[in-house]
């Protein structure tokens, strides 16, 4: 009977299998079987899928060295390569030069890329060069440590639909310009920004990550958005330009996103909403809202408690609600408890709401008050799970003992107290 025994049949594969199994190989593994036999010479140098990191370094204790070696294998990879380049990803602490990183970008803007990431050194930073933003097809663009500059003739991404820009030097008007100019976006992350006045105006947005320091944020056009998370971090700028600011933060930022499904606000979050905000009727009801978590909010201040109430009483399919306290005294009226019984309307219901977390809870009286309302008007709430502050006393054992004796008008609710964080 004829046998197999002595055929090479991986090297026999279509070059389609072959190249799936390239991609998921470490790049330098990959490059490597070059030395297996002449067949597989170059079977690498047509892989659509280029990862640089720091797997592809042979250990050196010379820094330079590295860097060097780092430069010359990408360098070497890529004139070598044959036919386009969809993905190139570069993730690495050892920083290349500009020219380098320019030359790069250069060939592959010629390459039909795709997908491009690029993070280097945690203390270095580059310029992108113009070539960038001649890359027709980039559907995935990520840069770290960046500064950007799009030139007068840049038309757009147009068929870009995820941008990260992390630590990114660019003109206030030029990143509005640059995100109306992606028509097809559909997420946008950026971070560490400074003292920023942004206007989001894009069409097909699904998902927003927001973190750094932003004076103002409007959402514009922004109908199919659908999952958004900021993190607002607060100078004394901000705060002054918060007390300074006109108009209602809140119909701002959420006046535009009736599709929202998932809202995350991180610290500061509440306290932006809050501004100009005033207790009324919602324009605005959110129907397909199901998760709300909300960090730092100060159960001191009736401004950021009426936001929590606004956000959840226009989401009437609310499932999860996850919420900490903040004991950052910022008002006069923190013993207003009349204000649930005159102000709040007493037929208001959570029909969907199932579970609710609170951790920091310190025993304020509108927190004992929130989560007393909370009971009494969740008719399917299944867990209440309450995380006291690091700072527990004897006060607090009280208090969070006396939540067992609440009303709760869902028979399946359980009240569940943790010391650990939440």
């Amino acid at each position: 009977m004829d046998t197999d025994s002595g055929r090479d049949l991986i090297s026999d594969l279509p070059q389609s299998i072959l190249e799936t199994i390239l991609i998921k190989l470490p790049l330098l593994d990959a490059v490597r079987t070059s030395v297996l036999s002449r067949k597989w010479r170059y079977k690498w140098a047509t892989i659509t899928k280029l990862v640089f990191n720091d797997t592809c370094l042979i250990p050196c204790h010379d820094k330079a060295i590295i860097s060097c070696n780092l430069v010359n294998f990408i360098t070497r990879c890529l004139f070598l390569h044959d036919g386009p380049i969809h993905k190139f990803e570069l993730n690495t602490s050892y920083s290349p030069t500009s020219p380098d990183l320019d030359q790069w970008l250069l060939f592959l803007s010629r390459k039909d890329i795709k997908e491009l990431s690029i993070d280097i050194g945690e203390d270095d930073w580059f310029r992108a060069p113009s070539c960038l933003f001649f890359c027709p097809k980039l559907t995935h663009l990520v840069l770290v440590r960046c500064e950007l500059n799009p030139p007068p003739n840049f038309k757009g991404f147009l068929s870009l639909k995820h941008l990260s820009l992390q630590q990114v030097i660019i003109p206030p008007h030029d990143i509005e310009g640059l995100i109306s100019s992606c028509p097809l976006l559909e997420s946008l992350t950026l971070s560490y920004f400074d003292s920023l006045e942004l206007t989001i105006r894009a069409p097909n947005l699904k998902y927003l990550n927001l973190e750094g320091e932003f004076k103002d944020i409007r959402l514009e056009n922004t109908p199919h958005l659908i999952g958004i998370s900021v993190a607002m971090y607060m100078t004394d700028d901000i705060a002054e330009h918060f007390e300074q600011s006109s108009g209602c933060n809140f119909d701002k930022f959420l006046g535009c996103v009736p599709r929202l499904e998932r809202l995350i606000g991180h610290i500061y979050f509440t306290k932006y909403l809050s501004i100009g905000n005033e207790q009324g009727s919602f324009p605005v009801m959110y129907q397909n809202l199901k998760f709300i978590e909300l960090y730092q909010v100060s159960f001191e201040d009736m401004k950021e408690l009426l936001v929590v109430l606004r956000l959840i009483v226009s989401s009437p399919n609310l499932e999860e609600l996850q919420i900490s306290s903040s004991s950052i005294t910022t008002t006069t009226d923190i013993y207003d408890l009349d204000f649930w019984e005159k102000d709040w309307p007493a037929d208001c219901t959570f029909g969907k709401l199932k579970i609710v977390q609170m951790s920091d809870f310190s025993g304020l009286p509108h927190e004992i008050v929130f989560i007393k309302f909370l009971l009494g008007h969740s008719p399917v709430l299944e867990q209440m799970i309450v995380a006291p502050t690091i700072y527990v006393t004897d006060k607090v054992v009280k208090m969070l003992i006396d939540l067992l004796t609440f009303r709760r008008a869902s028979p399946l609710a359980t009240v569940k107290f943790v010391q650990e964080p939440l």
